[in-house]
């Protein structure tokens, strides 16, 4: 098995949901059962990827088959399962209203530790987690969003904030990931970079995504139909996920290829900037879910 880092980043807001809700929202976003976090499931990433990455060259094609598997019309006549898994993307950064410097890019220790076992997976070696007391914040030294007196007021939260080697240190790593080699975007992400305690960023995952109320009209009146007023609930613009992404070899009848081959494929001629830009999840027709999803460079 080859596997590999990837990210997205929501360049728009990103609805991906569970169905009708049981609360004040009626279409909450899909998330994990014991941590409450926002998740991407990797089913629906998949099969985005699938049809965002079909390629019209016949042998970009059968490397696209060995990947993916059979189109559903020629699955019963030559069935194989796909070489490529994808887990869940899950929150990495989520951006949250900041009195200065506009929003903060905010993480938490648990969240950073998640994501150094998965790092760890495919041999990198990322700094030691921090350790974030309640009502403090860690800070790089160029952040934008600190007030004075070191005071860093995010929604409703207000923090006490210290330069820290370690917080530095992973805004260096994050941006490099997420934002390859666009220097611009990768100095904008470590002068808003925040890690806040476990039970915060919580608070934060709980009551700052983006809530949006939508309506129906009639379509004589133009007045609002009665009971057609619903709310939905958004990852905000400018959130971050991470997921794992695996490949074994081929399964394909004939077609004998490695997992180290099939994953450089992947990268080198399916996505051979690193990077393409997908539509995920619902509402796609108002404007939501467009992202850049990345991986890593594959040696």
């Amino acid at each position: 098995m080859k596997t590999q880092i990837f990210n997205i980043h929501a360049l728009s807001a990103l609805h991906v949901g569970t169905g009708q809700g049981i609360g004040l929202i009626d279409l909450p976003i899909a998330r994990e059962r014991a941590t409450n976090l926002p998740i991407i499931p990797g089913s629906g990433l998949k099969g985005v990827l699938r049809d965002e990455l079909r390629p019209d060259d016949s042998k970009d094609r059968q490397v696209w088959l060995s990947l993916f598997g059979p189109e559903t019309k020629n699955a019963e006549d030559d069935p194989f399962a796909g070489a490529l898994m994808i887990g869940d993307a899950q929150l990495l950064c989520l951006p949250v209203r900041s009195l200065k410097g506009t929003f903060a890019w905010v993480t938490a220790p648990w969240v950073l530790r998640r994501y150094t076992r998965d790092l760890q997976l495919v041999g990198m070696e990322p700094p030691a987690v921090p350790t974030v007391d309640e009502n403090n914040v860690l800070r790089t030294n160029q952040s934008t969003v600190v007030g004075t007196e070191e005071q860093v007021i995010i929604e409703d939260l207000q923090m006490t904030a210290a330069v820290n080697d370690l917080a530095q240190a992973w805004a260096d790593l994050v941006a490099g990931q997420v934002f390859g080699h666009d220097e611009s975007w990768q100095k904008h992400f470590k002068q808003r970079f925040l890690i806040v305690s476990d039970d915060e960023f919580n608070h934060l995952v709980e009551h700052a995504t983006e809530v949006r109320a939508r309506i129906r009209l009639q379509e004589e009146t133009r007045s609002v139909a009665r009971g057609a007023l619903w709310y939905e609930e958004n990852l905000p613009i400018e959130s971050l996920l991470w997921g794992l992404l695996g490949c074994s070899s081929a399964r394909q009848k004939g077609h004998d290829v490695d997992a180290d081959t099939l994953m450089k494929e992947l990268s080198r001629r399916l996505l051979p900037l690193g990077r393409c830009r997908l539509q995920l999840g619902g509402k796609a027709t108002v404007g939501r879910g467009q992202v850049h999803f990345t991986i890593g460079e594959v040696s």
